[in-house]
């Protein structure tokens, strides 16, 4: 008796764009690859084989489904790093510094997120806008309610995503409705990993939100999930904006600057996710390389409130390297579009005398985040046994981006424009697990 066989193939052939390391430590020429003609064959969620379409043609499956894009460029889904969900009814608001932000915008639309119906409904809006921008994987802050959290795991499971999640824990400094206690922070948490952690493509974010919001308690609770279950993730925020460390530094003064206190508690390592950074020290850094932990940068939202300016080219030191991936950084973040937010870590970059290419920003957007993740034995690359979510980009999206391409001299060159000029309109179909998930012309 013959076995049954596979759910037929899905073949994704057409120009390939991805990186096999990490530009900023090793010669980018090697790192990066572009295949003129490559092809993608996918099944059951995962890659089964990618190359060039000459050396793979012969072992194309007859029943596959095949998707030509002759000229598109196909890579690697995008990961964010750093986003929040329940703001995305406030993107774009009138934003002031870090703190008004948080006081005027933030925790009024949270508080929303009590009503599962909203929730579900905003859940569902993210994760489309997510998929419509060519993100297929994100590490993704909810509100302090746990059906906050219930609603987006339930929207990205059916879209079977890759996304990491969590309640956030925030016991003091700000209103009622949003505190929860340490013991409850702890038990609603402990709840919500035991029933989403490893569920399908979703994992568990253990979530501080800062520790400005948090009491000794509770950072205490949180260091003692994670001891629990250390194959969680952790994910806060850091040194954002002056005003923010300063505050910090008064509500912690034993403690040796902004990373000592969460290191204190138990919270730096690897999989931890450190949202902005912009503002660490040379021995932070430092820290950050010897535990392996990451740095979500957040340029437009760092532009947008004048936080101040990530120093990428401080952060990959290659005596000390840190692991570093971008975030949208929705809702203080202006584009869920990674293109667009690469584009504007490129100006960041430039005002601190450092120039990123399109190379090294493409592996920000891509194995970075999966690096920083902790994820790149799966996502992230091109590459067989990797799962099977892949971005498709237009570079002739618009008509200045068609003819700015046409001039274009190098496939590094059009990158850049694509970063430079692109949005959601450049990206022309998303494949999560192997499935189509967003086609921008409803194919």
């Amino acid at each position: 008796m013959t076995s049954p066989r596979s759910n037929p193939a899905t073949v994704l052939r057409g120009p390939m764009v991805y990186l096999v390391d990490d530009p900023f430590l090793t010669d980018p020429a090697s790192a990066f690859v572009h295949e003129p003609d490559g092809v993608v064959i996918c099944r059951d969620g995962l890659i089964e084989a990618a190359g060039p379409y000459d050396a793979l043609r012969d072992g194309i499956p007859a029943d596959a489904a095949i998707h030509h894009y002759p000229d598109g460029l196909i890579c690697p889904g995008f990961i964010d790093t750093h986003v929040h969900y329940v703001q995305t009814g406030i993107i774009g608001a009138f934003g002031r510094q870090l703190l008004d932000w948080l006081n005027e915008y933030t925790f009024v639309a949270e508080q929303a997120f009590a009503d599962p119906a909203y929730a579900a409904t905003v859940a569902g809006i993210f994760c489309d806008e997510l998929l419509r921008n060519g993100t297929t994987s994100a590490l993704v802050f909810a509100a302090v309610y746990p059906q906050s959290v219930d609603a987006l795991f339930e929207e990205a499971g059916r879209r079977n995503m890759r996304l990491i999640a969590g309640k956030v824990m925030m016991d003091r400094n700000a209103p009622a409705a949003l505190l929860d206690t340490a013991q409850s922070a702890y038990d609603d948490s402990l709840a919500l990993l035991e029933r989403w952690h490893g569920r399908d493509r979703l994992l568990y974010a253990i979530t501080p939100r800062f520790a400005a919001t948090s009491t000794p308690a509770q950072l205490e609770a949180a260091g003692a999930l994670w001891r629990a279950h250390p194959d969680a993730f952790v994910h806060t925020h850091i040194s954002e904006n002056m005003g923010e460390i300063d505050w910090v530094r008064r509500l912690f003064p034993e403690r040796a600057g902004y990373l000592d206190i969460y290191d204190h508690y138990g919270l730096v390592g690897r999989r931890t996710m450190l949202a902005h950074g912009v503002h660490l020290t040379e021995a932070e850094f430092g820290c950050c390389h010897e535990r392996a932990a990451a740095i979500a940068h957040c340029p437009t939202s760092n532009l947008f409130l004048g936080s101040g300016l990530f120093r990428i080219d401080a952060a990959k030191d290659p005596a000390r390297p840190v692991h570093v991936g971008l975030g949208s950084d929705i809702g203080a973040g202006t584009s869920f579009s990674l293109l667009a937010t690469a584009g504007e870590a490129y100006k960041v970059a430039q005002l601190n005398g450092f120039a990123l290419d399109a190379v090294r920003a493409l592996f920000l957007a891509t194995l970075g985040g999966a690096r920083a993740l902790g994820l790149d034995d799966r996502i992230g690359t091109i590459r067989a046994g990797h799962e099977a979510d892949l971005v498709v980009l237009d570079p002739r999206a618009t008509p200045l981006l068609a003819f700015r391409t046409e001039r274009a001299r190098s496939i590094e060159e059009i990158l850049f424009v694509l970063m430079t000029l692109g949005d959601d309109r450049a990206v022309r179909a998303t494949y999560v697990a192997g499935r189509i998930a967003h086609a921008r012309d409803g194919a």
